[in-house]
C-alpha cells in the first residue's frame, strides 16, 4: 500500500531542488533566499500528505477532492516551477560573481551530471523504502525521473546556451514555453521505435521500457518546457543587476502581467492547456476547475499561474527582513541538504507512525489535521540542522560544498 502511494506521490508531485549557485555571490540576493525557503516549506507539506494520506485518488480531482485537499495539492504546484526558475537565475548571479563563461558552463555541466545521480540514487532508494523496514531498489527494473534529472538536464543544456546574449536565451526559453502545447499532439507511436522513445523524455509524461519491457524508466518530468523555464530564469538574473526599486517595479508588472494572461488565455479554452475548466456548480468550485492547469508536461496556463505569483513574490520579498524571512533564509541557503533530509525524515516519520497504528491496531493513512501536524513537526526538526549547516558553508571553502 505504501510504496503504491509513494510512486504515485512522486508521479503527482514537484519535488525538486538545487541550491541557486556553487559559491553565493558576495552580495546575496535575499529575497531569492527568502522565496526559495517558502518553497522548500511548501515542498514537505505535499510529501508529508503523501507519506501519510488516507486518500487513494488525485487530490485535483475535483469529483472526489474537497476544496482544502486541492488547494492543499495546488500550492505545492509552485514548488517545481519555482527551483527550476531560480535554478537559472543562480546560474546567472553565479557568474556574475566574478566567474568566466567557461568556468560557469563548467560548473552547469558537472552539477547536472551530479542531479542526476543523485537522482538515479538517493532519490529512487528512497522510493524503493518499505515500512517493515529499508529495503533499496539496487536492480533499478523500475525508474523514475524526477526534477532532479529534469534541473540536472537543463543545467547541461544551459552550459551552453550561455555562449549566446541573454536576450536571445530569453526569446528560446519564452518560446518553449509559449509554444510546446502545439506539441502536444503529437504521438510517440507515430515516430518510431527510436524517435517516439526520444520524443517521450523530452515532451510525454511516460513509461519507456527495454531489456524486453522487463525494465522500465518512468520520465515524470519531461525535458522541453522545464528547459524553457530555466532559461528564461536564466534571462532574468539580469534584472538583479538593477538597482532594488527598479527591480522590483519591473518585477512587479511582470508578475502581474503573467496571471492576467494566464486568466485571458485559459478563459477562452482553446490553447495553453489539454484539460479545458468546467463549470462545477458553486462558482468557488468552479475557480478551482479555472486553475487546475496541467503538471506534466507544464502547461503555458500552468507556468503562467504559478511562475506569475513566484515573481510578484521575489518583488514582495524585496527588503522585508525580519525574525520570519530568517527562518525561511535558512531553509533557502541550503535546499539540496535540506530536500535529501527532509526525504529521509519524513520516510522515518512515516515508518514509527505505522508500526505505531498497528500496535494499537488503528488502520493506516490519516486525514489533512493529522498531515499538517505532521508537516509542521518536520520543518522544525529540519531547521536545525539546515542551520548548522548553512553556518558551516559559510565559514568553509571546500569544493565540494557547492554540490550540497
Amino acid at each position: 500500500m505504501y510504496k503504491c502511494g509513494l510512486v504515485h506521490k512522486f508521479i503527482e508531485t514537484n519535488l525538486f531542488i538545487m541550491n541557486a549557485t556553487a559559491t553565493q555571490p558576495k552580495i546575496r540576493i535575499e529575497s531569492i533566499d527568502v522565496l526559495r525557503g517558502i518553497i522548500m516549506v511548501i515542498m514537505a507539506l505535499d510529501h508529508t500528505r503523501d507519506f501519510l494520506t488516507n486518500q487513494k485518488f488525485n487530490p485535483t480531482d475535483l469529483t472526489k477532492a474537497s476544496t482544502v485537499l486541492f488547494l492543499t495539492r495546488f500550492i505545492t504546484h509552485y514548488c517545481a516551477p519555482g527551483f527550476a526558475f531560480l535554478a537559472g537565475t543562480g546560474a546567472f548571479l553565479y557568474q556574475s560573481n566574478g566567474k568566466t563563461k567557461g568556468q560557469l558552463s563548467r560548473f552547469l555541466i558537472t552539477r547536472g551530471l551530479w542531479l542526476i545521480l543523485l537522482e538515479l540514487t538517493l532519490v529512487n532508494w528512497a522510493v524503493s523504502i518499505s515500512f517493515t523496514g529499508p529495503s533499496f531498489n539496487f536492480n533499478y527494473g523500475f525508474v523514475m525521473l524526477l526534477v532532479f534529472w529534469v534541473l540536472g538536464i537543463g543545467m547541461i543544456l544551459l552550459a551552453a546556451l550561455i555562449y549566446l546574449p541573454v536576450r536571445v536565451i530569453a526569446i528560446l526559453g519564452l518560446i518553449l514555453i509559449f509554444g510546446h502545447n502545439a506539441l502536444d499532439n503529437i504521438d510517440p507511436k507515430n515516430l518510431g521505435n527510436i524517435g517516439g522513445t526520444i520524443w517521450q523524455f523530452l515532451h510525454v509524461q511516460s513509461i519507456v521500457t527495454y531489456a524486453g519491457g522487463s525494465r522500465s524508466i518512468f520520465v515524470v518530468y519531461p525535458i522541453i518546457p522545464w528547459a524553457g523555464v530555466m532559461a528564461v530564469g536564466y534571462s532574468f538574473g539580469e534584472l538583479f543587476k538593477l538597482e532594488r526599486d527598479k527591480r522590483k517595479r519591473i518585477l512587479t508588472i511582470i508578475g502581474w502581467s503573467a496571471i492576467a494572461l494566464f486568466i485571458i488565455i485559459r478563459l477562452f479554452n482553446i490553447y495553453g492547456d489539454p484539460n479545458h475548466w468546467v463549470s462545477q456548480g458553486t462558482w468557488y468550485r468552479t475557480v478551482l476547475s479555472f486553475i487546475n492547469a496541467q503538471k506534466q508536461p507544464p502547461s503555458l496556463d500552468f507556468l503562467l499561474i504559478t511562475l506569475g505569483p513566484a515573481i510578484l513574490a521575489l518583488a514582495y520579498l524585496e527588503g522585508i527582513k525580519n525574525k520570519v524571512t530568517d527562518i525561511f533564509r535558512v531553509y533557502g541557503r541550503v535546499p539540496l541538504f535540506y530536500f535529501l533530509l527532509h526525504l529521509y525524515l519524513l520516510q522515518f516519520l512515516a515508518f514509527i507512525i505505522y508500526h505505531i497504528t498497528k500496535l494499537v491496531h488503528i488502520t493506516y493513512g490519516f486525514g489533512l489535521p493529522v498531515i499538517y501536524a505532521v508537516w509542521l513537526l518536520a520543518v522544525i526538526i529540519l531547521y536545525f540542522p539546515c542551520r548548522w549547516y548553512m553556518k558551516y558553508k559559510s565559514t568553509h571553502k571546500q569544493w565540494w560544498l557547492g554540490y550540497l
